[in-house]
């Protein structure tokens, strides 16, 4: 049996969010116990990268191993989660909604996400040169199953040039909003040239996880102390690999019809 992997995913980190993030916000406080309990644990923090070639064939993880990863792009990673990290010498990975991307002074391009303070391109560069990894989360956060061929490419392709622009380097990481996604996204992403891609539900990953189909952890503000030391000990979620539930398909039919009918989803939380 494979030992779990808990690749945790964590959204904004900061005293004061915007009420729409709230719910998936975590204090810097909070987040710093919880760095601290995962060197507690005698996990090892190790890149996601490195699943992802073990997952690849490459060498395997550590038996004990943790990944720390973050969705969105919010300012607040800069300030106060790149320090923590630096500090601790822990690796991480940055997904980023690129058009809620923007300079100071100047308004995001056409972002779905309601308003919060985000990263610019500057930051995310100087985030690159301390070794975050930066991948894509799509470019307007638009839920991928419930777009037309064009715009599906539009979100998927277009963000990995915009990131490009930005970092000079190759941006392979990708986490699509919304729910497990169907064989059309899944395809598209590989297409794309990218190696990997990231869900936002609740299971541990394993070293026999699928790649396109990474597992995560959604760490929120009312995630108690006693799931998290669960999710360290590789316990209290399902183990991926996963098959799709007929419950997640039956979800995702659902977006395509509301999406159809101009109805998209009322959640303005980020996925």
């Amino acid at each position: 049996m494979t030992a779990p992997v808990p690749v945790l995913l964590y959204h904004a980190v900061s005293e004061h969010p915007e009420p729409w993030i709230a719910p998936h916000t975590v204090t810097p406080r909070t987040f710093v116990e919880q760095l601290d309990r995962i060197a507690d644990s005698g996990r090892t923090v190790v890149p996601l990268r490195r699943l992802v070639s073990a997952l690849r064939g490459g060498p395997p993880v550590p038996p004990h191993c943790a990944v720390l990863t973050f969705d969105d792009g919010f300012a607040d990673f800069y300030r106060t989660v790149a320090q923590a990290l630096t500090d601790r010498r822990l690796p991480a990975t940055l997904y980023v909604t690129t058009s809620a991307v923007h300079d100071p002074g100047r308004p995001p391009w056409r972002s779905r996400l309601p308003p919060a303070e985000m990263l610019s391109r500057r930051q995310i560069a100087d985030l690159d040169a301390l070794g975050v990894e930066i991948g894509g989360h799509s470019r307007t956060h638009a839920e991928p199953d419930t777009l037309p061929g064009h715009r599906l490419g539009e979100e998927i392709d277009g963000c990995k040039p915009d990131l490009e622009n930005a970092v000079g380097r190759p941006a392979t990481a990708f986490a699509r909003p919304g729910g497990p996604a169907g064989p059309v996204v899944r395809r598209r992403v590989a297409d794309a040239g990218r190696i990997s891609a990231a869900l936002a539900g609740t299971a541990l990953s394993s070293p026999t996880d699928d790649p396109p189909r990474i597992a995560r952890l959604r760490v929120r503000a009312d995630t108690s102390s006693e799931r998290f030391d669960a999710w360290l000990r590789g316990v209290g979620a399902p183990v991926a690999p996963l098959p799709e539930s007929f419950r997640a398909r039956g979800r995702r039919a659902c977006r395509r019809i509301r999406a159809a009918l101009g109805r998209p989803s009322d959640e303005p939380t980020p996925t």
